[in-house]
């Protein structure tokens, strides 16, 4: 750490280029131009390894979570339209099949009118029944029979096939930084194994001959080093393998010896103290020996850290940070994180705590403090909390979320507007740079994975088609995607725009009518006869989609006024329809095709939508708009749209 007064003739060393003094964005952007793009070496690890590693690859789930629609509660499988005037004073009875279905039972007997099946919480839902009812809410009638005293409402207690996680959906970007939430994400998925990037090996050396390791005595003039240990930490904390060689004397020729061994185990070197000009500063001259291109910035416009070296030597950085410790922190954390978490395929690092404000109207419970975990987007005014809604057995609610806040014990509710704190989970969560809030589509992953490999963060939250307009309109995303169409016009979408709001078009997807290939009722026939065979036959069991869901409109205008049975068994994605199907809770539904061919089931088409994108004009010029639109017309993009079965605009 020497950091003499004098100054002495240093031969052939160019002594220009250490009086040139760069901003902090000259310097980053010299640094980071002789270093990237470079490849992020990989390695595969078992899952149990990986908790505090970065994603190499993006991770699709293979199945759904849950791979069939289970009750959240302890109590009975009913038929909603059953019990949906019970209450207290008149209470609804049912008649008990004789099966008790718990964790790991498949159901062998539907729930007929006027039946209810015992389940535990986490059982399989029997084929006929649509909901749940807790059984605080039920009185036993002898051995055979149950009183409800609780009306029920479709999909009450049940969380669907897919609805935590749809198979085919993108579980996990790479760079994402692996933590408990996301090992158990991708254990629910099944996945033993992922690839990660390969913690860069850094080279650490203090330099000064008054440096003294923690332990031994001090002598005259002698201070301990703390450097060493400090930058050790800071590499290890930000996806580095640090190995620390220990501190080396003002030496030339040791000093050199000593840095040329670290460079040849190491990916990146860093030492701190000897980047001042005085007479027993002798690390810069070694550099120009080590390398091309060599020094890159020698001193720079901070305060503290103006004597700050950044060089790259045959593809490898090394940094000279100052010696005062003050200074080599605030110059490694605002200099030299961002290209060493780059390396380890780590993303930007911010930790704060923010205000937000709630969009929609949070319901509480009285008489109990409640934290609610929320994913963050940037509104017109400033950040926005979106609760997340996918229930308390939803792995992803807690992955997923950026953070939580709190509604307290005497309020029942956080009222739409109201501004809230937000606690972040992790200090390296960063807003999105794009927000999509809408319908759904697994296209969608593939149209934002180009965003992906260049930097950009994206959030998607599916509300549905008519919950993305609403939320475009409201300014807190920057794209809706929406299938709508108007009978009226018989057009798709723009009829639904309001002032501020532009199409952009997306692709075009096939809806139709899926059910399990060999059934006759089926089989071979157009959509027509098959409607009309459907509905002539009572047994025949249909599955709904929600309401708000551009699919739930189509199915509405294709039935009229008919309301087969399981018209009101209405879950929230394409592959929640699929799976009941699969698993014959239900015998037919709508959903894309796509969806019906990786779960393996017969398609009859009923028509082409065009899935297109209500852009927000006044986020048009963002950069990761600007990205998106631009990745949504390369021919890649295209490509890798129509091999999973989408048509181009």
């Amino acid at each position: 750490m020497t950091n003499t007064p004098l100054f002495r003739d240093s031969g052939n060393l160019d002594q220009d280029q250490f009086l040139t003094i760069l901003t902090r964005e000259e310097a980053l952007e010299r640094f980071e131009a002789a270093l990237f793009p470079r490849a992020v070496a990989s390695e595969r690890i078992a899952l149990s390894e990986a908790v505090g590693r970065a994603l190499a690859r993006d991770i699709v789930a293979p199945i759904d979570v849950p791979p069939f629609d289970r009750s959240n509660v302890d109590g009975f499988a009913v038929r909603s339209a059953d019990v949906a005037a019970a209450n207290e004073a008149r209470p609804v009875r049912a008649r008990l099949n004789d099966e008790v279905i718990t964790c790991g039972t498949a159901p062998k007997k539907p729930v007929l009118s006027g039946t209810a099946t015992s389940i535990a919480t986490g059982g399989p839902l029997p084929r006929g029944a649509d909901a749940v009812v807790m059984i605080e809410h039920t009185q036993p009638v002898g051995h055979s029979a149950i009183e409800i005293r609780r009306a029920a409402s479709p999909g009450q207690f049940v969380s669907y096939a897919g609805s935590d996680i749809a198979r085919g959906e993108g579980l996990l970007r790479a760079g994402t930084v692996i933590g408990s939430r996301e090992i158990g994400m991708c254990a629910a998925c099944g996945i033993a194994e992922i690839s990660v990037a390969r913690r860069p090996r850094v080279g650490v050396i203090s330099t000064g001959d008054e440096l003294v390791q923690p332990g031994s005595k001090l002598g005259p003039a002698e201070i301990y080093d703390s450097n060493g240990a400090i930058v050790t930490s800071a590499v290890n904390e930000n996806g580095g393998e640090a190995i620390f060689f220990g501190a080396v004397a003002d030496d030339e020729e040791e000093l050199e010896a000593a840095m040329r061994g670290a460079l040849q185990s190491c990916e990146m070197l860093i030492l701190s103290g000897g980047t001042s000009k005085g007479a027993g500063d002798i690390s810069h001259r070694i550099i120009s020996r080590l390398g091309k291109p060599g020094i890159i910035a020698h001193g720079v416009a901070l305060k503290p850290g103006k004597p700050l070296c950044l060089a790259v030597c045959d593809g490898k950085p090394i940094v000279i940070l100052p010696g005062f410790p003050t200074s080599a922190m605030f110059t490694f954390h605002d200099m030299i994180v961002p290209v060493l978490r780059r390396m380890a395929g780590l993303p930007p690092r911010s930790d704060s705590k923010v205000i937000a404000k709630v969009p929609v109207r949070i319901a509480s419970e009285l008489g109990r403090t409640e934290f609610v975990m929320v994913s963050l987007v940037e509104g017109a005014d400033g950040l926005i909390a979106y609760p997340s809604g996918k229930g308390s057995g939803a792995i992803t609610s807690f992955a997923q979320a950026d953070g939580f806040l709190r509604i307290d014990a005497l309020a029942d509710q956080m009222p739409a507007g109201a501004e809230a704190e937000v606690t972040l989970f992790t200090p390296h969560v960063r807003v999105p740079d794009l927000v999509i809030v809408g319908s759904h589509c697994t296209g969608l992953d593939l149209a934002t994975a180009p965003l992906a490999r260049s930097g950009f963060s994206v959030r998607a939250i599916a509300v549905g088609s008519l919950g993305g307009l609403a939320a475009a309109k409201r300014g807190e995303c920057d794209l809706a995607p929406i299938h709508l169409f108007d009978p009226n016009t018989e057009t798709y979408n723009t009829p639904f725009l309001g002032d501020g709001l532009e199409l952009v078009p997306g692709w075009r997807r096939m809806q139709g009518i899926v059910f399990r290939k060999g059934d006759a009722r089926f089989e071979g026939l157009n959509a027509e006869a098959a409607m009309r065979a459907a509905l002539a036959d009572s047994a025949c069991i249909m599955v709904n989609r929600n309401q708000g869901a551009g699919t739930r409109i189509l199915i509405d205008r294709l039935l009229g006024d008919a309301r087969p049975d399981g018209y009101w068994n209405q879950p929230k994605s394409h592959n929640a329809v699929a799976a009941a199907i699969a698993q014959q809770r239900a015998d037919w539904g709508v959903t894309i095709a796509p969806v019906a061919r990786d779960a393996g089931l017969g398609f009859i088409p009923l028509a082409e939508e065009h899935y297109d994108f209500a852009l927000v004009k006044a986020r048009k010029t963002r950069p990761a708009v600007q990205a998106f639109l631009q990745g949504l017309a390369s021919e890649e993009t295209r490509a890798a749209l129509e091999q999973a079965g989408f048509r181009k605009a």
